[in-house]
């Protein structure tokens, strides 16, 4: 584990959440006061505001207006509007982004689209860094489609030479799960332009952590999901975005009644709606929806520079924190060192990672754990403090040198890591 001479002193962390400009922000958010959490790249937590939209949806649209409320409180046309707050977080055209289905779904949905822009190639070309549910996506949509088309994964440091004039979609996560390390979306999208590929950028670890620019970095595809970053709750729909030039040129390979060109004409034959309504499939979940509409609104007076540069300096501190107090224990830093070549988060190599990160988590300090030795703490500026990220730090240290995660509770594997 490399070593920084740096240190930070109790003074030195009081001053930088003194002189936070985000830190008021962390008042519009449920944050348990005995919590640390550092797990906001998994689940975000609930702005304050949520539970009384949820509740005055729950007893006063759905309990009182029934089903007039899909016109009187225009439920149908929550895709649209969740999706337009998003895409200004995103930096996407107007009328691009829709919030519907899951990522997993999406993922299908853009990669059938890309695949029928270039129909005469075959391969969808990926990284081993891509979130595994993206590429059994893909290997479904080529199996589906059964025109010999083949999932093919390379290293992250490969895909710019596997670009060839076979490559019919590029599909990546701009930022890796497990590492965070941050792929150059205009560069990798200007490469596969040149190669005569579609892209399909998935966002989930990038909206809401840092500035995006879909449009300025003429991506064709994206997707994501609500509930990290974005704070829209567990299981919260997710999003996909379709650059304008393409949308009236694709078929959807789902095509569902609300995408429908006039859903209650009842229409046996399927005419896609214009734009990118026509990426809707099934009835909208009104819940989750309106949970997420008002998530968003915490980001309305936020700006994504502050939120990149906080982002920035928790990370430097945690890393500076935890190979100052932890040198000796067989850590080794995972992400990227250099702070342009990653997100918002923070992984350590780690010997008997998941019993660390039991223990962390018992004594009350969230992160996650991620096969085979992956420690991974998300660092959410919106809600996190220089505060929380130096106890974490001071924490993780107490756990390894007192041998803490030796608790013999934590030879279990709980179901969800």
């Amino acid at each position: 584990m490399a070593g920084k001479a740096k240190r930070f002193s109790l003074e030195d962390i009081a001053a930088l959440d003194a002189a936070d400009p985000l830190a008021p922000k962390r008042q519009e958010f449920a944050v348990p006061k005995w919590l640390i959490y550092l797990d906001g790249n998994s689940l975000g937590m609930m702005p304050l505001a949520v539970k009384d939209r949820v509740t005055t949806v729950l007893a006063e649209e759905w309990g009182n207006s029934l089903i007039r409320a899909w016109n009187s409180h225009r439920w149908m046309d929550l895709p649209e509007r969740v999706g337009a707050k998003i895409g200004t977080l995103i930096g996407a055209e107007e009328n691009s982004v829709i919030v519907t289905d899951s990522t997993s779904i999406n993922v299908a949905k853009a990669v059938s689209a890309g695949l029928s822009l270039n129909p005469d190639r075959r391969v969808i070309l990926t990284d081993n860094s891509n979130f595994p549910t993206d590429i059994y996506m893909a290997q479904g949509v080529a199996d589906v489609l059964g025109k010999d088309h083949t999932v093919k994964v390379v290293a992250p440091d490969d895909l710019y030479e596997a670009l060839d004039d076979t490559v019919a979609v590029l599909m990546v996560t701009q930022v890796g799960y497990k590492t965070g390390l941050r792929q150059d979306m205009q560069k990798l999208t200007a490469c596969a332009h040149a190669a005569g590929a579609i892209t399909v950028w998935d966002l989930c670890h990038s909206a809401g952590a840092f500035e995006v620019d879909l449009a300025g970095c003429h991506a064709d595809f994206a997707v994501g999901c609500t509930y990290k970053y974005l704070n829209g709750g567990p299981g919260s729909p997710a999003f996909i975005y379709v650059a304008p030039r393409h949308q009236d040129a694709i078929q959807p390979m789902l095509t569902g009644w609300i995408g429908h060109q006039t859903p209650f004409a009842f229409d046996l034959d399927y005419k896609p709606a214009e734009g990118i309504k026509r990426l809707n499939v099934g009835t909208p979940p009104v819940l989750a929806l309106s949970a997420l509409d008002t998530a968003l609104d915490v980001w309305d007076d936020v700006s994504m520079a502050a939120v990149r540069e906080k982002s920035v300096a928790l990370c430097e501190l945690f890393i500076t924190e935890v190979e100052a107090r932890c040198g000796g224990f067989g850590l080794d830093l995972a992400s990227p060192r250099d702070a342009a070549l990653r997100g918002s988060q923070i992984s350590f190599h780690c010997p008997e990672g998941y019993k660390v990160m039991r223990a962390l988590v018992d004594n009350s300090v969230v992160g996650d754990f991620r096969m085979p030795d992956v420690i991974r703490f998300g660092f959410t500026p919106l809600y996190v403090s220089y505060e929380d990220v130096f106890n974490a730090a001071k924490m993780l240290e107490k756990i390894l040198r007192e041998g803490l995660w030796q608790n013999p509770q934590y030879d279990v594997k709980e179901k969800v890591t």
